[in-house]
């Protein structure tokens, strides 16, 4: 949340006013009897409609957001991270708002291309990219692919036909820290992505990909992790990665012309956490190139950067239905009918969100309840230590917001459960967008018999 966000936040809880939909998505209201609405659908209609659990995606939340990046980066490339949620609706919705995308698989790939996508618009990226990646790569003819070993350069190339030539990044690990959990810092040297600059290993990636003629290097890629609220490391990895521009030309002759920054920006899963100002870390990430580029008498390359989880995130809703309340040992567990198969994050991060009961208005005092999931995992939590009512109760309805992202793109089947439908909302409307998985596709996967 910026400065002016948390100060409206403070405000209007002074007044009264309900700041636990202040994550919820913008076309969200509320009516009598405690009734949600988001998109203009009321959620209990959907929940009656399309089950539970199910995901709800506001449309024009999703659009808002791409228009938002938009005006704040004008002059650059602004790419749909699709390991975020990726359907073809969301696929149509990004191009539609003029942005490009950013897969890390054929079948990503694939699925944007049948939708009509442009592959001209998309970079292919990956530690490990397979060998049908890079086919089904060239094969459409995607726009970048970007090299994260110095094995993969040969084996690109290598591939590549005759007579063509295949434009490139570099990922290179800045040495910089940054992310909200260990487990999704990727800017630093211990971890599987990318090439560093501490050890030479970038340095040397580049002379070998200028070696090969099948391959243009047109540009440097990073990527520092996820869930960063500060501009500053945008700011250092713009630095250093400019050192690294101007090595090149030093070395080699070549100025290159394009950089890409990735994505990892942060949003608030709860009310009165911090979001990355994103209208302010374009405005000192451009003053930054440009000052750097300026000191190091180099050319300002084109900029790109890959927003996923603040596109889709703030524009999801999990709807979920109680199927008991236990209270045992002084703690009370709400459980529900969904849980770490269709949202593995709690127990993979720590994540922490904001359930709300929807559909009936209580007049009990909240109490502290640990909401769980149906897996026999004793880490299947969804959420710890949140407010709901004192009177919470089996067939209430629960609406979880910001699960936009890395809910269905992570999911699961864990005990033969599942996976959720995606339901689309937009002036009143409500369209389904992936349906719900049955047993039927389990019998036809299992052949065994």
């Amino acid at each position: 949340m910026t400065i002016s966000e948390t100060t409206a936040f403070t405000a209007l809880a002074a007044e009264g006013v309900d700041t636990g939909l202040s994550v919820w998505p913008a076309s969200t209201r509320t009516a009598p009897h405690g009734e949600l609405s988001v998109g203009g659908v009321a959620l209990t209609e959907l929940a009656e409609r399309f089950g539970t659990p199910a995901y709800v995606l506001d449309e024009g939340e999703v659009r808002a957001r791409c228009r938002t990046y938009r005006a704040a980066f004008p002059d650059a490339d602004v790419l749909y991270a699709a390991k975020a949620f990726l359907c073809r609706a969301m696929a149509h919705w990004v191009e539609e708002e003029g942005l490009g995308l950013d897969v890390c698989s054929a079948g990503e790939l694939e699925l944007a291309v049948i939708t009509g996508f442009p592959p001209e618009r998309i970079v292919l990226h990956g530690n490990a990219k397979s060998p049908e990646d890079l086919a089904t790569a060239l094969r459409l003819g995607v726009g970048r692919i970007v090299i994260d070993s110095t094995g993969e350069i040969a084996r690109l190339a290598a591939q590549v036909p005759a007579g063509s030539r295949q434009k490139v990044l570099l990922r290179v690990v800045p040495g910089i820290a940054a992310g909200g959990h260990a487990a999704v810092r990727t800017g630093t040297d211990d971890q599987k992505f990318g090439l560093s600059l501490a050890d030479g290993s970038a340095q040397h990636a580049v002379a070998r990909v200028l070696d090969q003629p099948r391959l243009e290097l047109v540009g440097l890629h990073c990527h520092l992790g996820s869930q960063i609220s500060s501009v500053k490391p945008y700011l250092s990895a713009v630095r250093r990665l400019v050192g690294l521009l101007a090595g090149i030309r030093r070395q080699h002759g070549v100025a290159l012309p394009e950089l890409d920054l990735g994505g990892g920006h942060a949003v608030a899963y709860r009310p009165g956490e911090a979001a990355l100002d994103i209208t302010s870390l374009a405005a000192r990430v451009r003053g930054e190139l440009a000052a750097s580029c300026a000191a190091a008498g180099l050319p300002v390359p084109r900029l790109t950067v890959e927003p996923g989880r603040a596109i889709a995130g703030p524009a999801g809703v999990a709807l979920y239905r109680v199927l008991s309340v236990k209270r045992t040992g002084g703690q009370v567990f709400v459980a529900v009918d969904g849980g770490m198969s269709d949202n593995p994050r709690p127990a993979l991060y720590g994540v922490r969100y904001a359930p709300r009961l929807i559909g009936r208005h209580s007049t009990e005092e909240p109490a502290l309840v640990t909401v769980v999931g149906r897996h026999c995992e004793a880490g299947d939590v969804l959420a710890s230590a949140v407010p709901l009512p004192g009177d919470i109760r089996p067939g209430d309805l629960l609406g979880v917001p910001v699960a936009g992202a890395y809910h269905l793109s992570m999911a699961s089947t864990y005990n033969m459960v599942g996976r959720p439908p995606v339901v689309a909302v937009d002036e009143g409307r409500a369209r389904l967008l992936v349906r719900r998985e049955s047993m039927e596709d389990f019998r036809r996967r299992d052949i065994g018999l």
